[in-house]
């Protein structure tokens, strides 16, 4: 027939609590393997085999929820290492962009300073020439000065003949004014 909880837990070695949780885990054990003989409990033997295999059942029940997360793990793995590659040739990729951009840089640097030094160049050749222009054009302009300065001269000095006769007229009409004016005195 079937065994107290007590019997039970001696037999399988375990706790009395240990017997109840299993007891309450499993789903109906109660209505279908356990029933009341006075004051106490008593499960039927196919109870009684459940419980002495519920750690074995426990194991086969967890063992395909393992195995699918095992399979989920390496599905998560092979996602992530295929992000990884991804990743590797994107940085390679970047790496290469970079040495480019570098190298240009350096191209451009090294052609800013090709380019300076014939500036220089260029800029001394100016020089030199400008100076030798600003001598031959301070020749002219000294030759343009002597002769404008001589036509000045000329000019100036007939402006000054001019105002000295014009200011000669102007004192002889006074000077006649006066003696005319003296004259009038006379006759009055």
């Amino acid at each position: 027939m079937g065994k107290t909880i007590r019997q039970l837990s001696e037999e399988l070695k375990l706790s009395k609590q240990a017997i109840n949780q299993r007891i309450n885990s499993i789903n109906g054990f109660r209505s279908k393997h356990t029933y009341k003989v006075k004051n106490h409990l008593e499960i039927d033997n196919q109870g009684v085999k459940m419980l002495a295999n519920f750690d074995k059942q426990k194991r086969q029940e967890r063992q395909p929820n393992r195995q699918a997360e095992n399979d989920k793990d390496k599905n998560i793995d092979q996602i992530l290492l295929k992000q990884l590659d991804v990743k590797d040739q994107q940085i390679a990729n970047l790496q290469q962009a970079l040495d480019q951009q570098q190298k240009l840089q350096i191209a451009t640097v090294s052609e800013n300073h090709r380019l300076k030094e014939h500036v220089r160049k260029l800029s001394g050749l100016l020089e030199t020439s400008d100076s030798t222009q600003k001598q031959q054009a301070n020749g002219k302009d000294n030759n343009l000065s002597n002769n404008a300065n001589a036509i000045h001269g000329k000019d100036k000095n007939d402006k000054q003949d001019k105002n000295k006769v014009v200011e000669y007229d102007n004192r002889q009409k006074k000077s006649f004014k006066t003696k005319f004016n003296n004259s009038w005195w006379h006759f009055w």
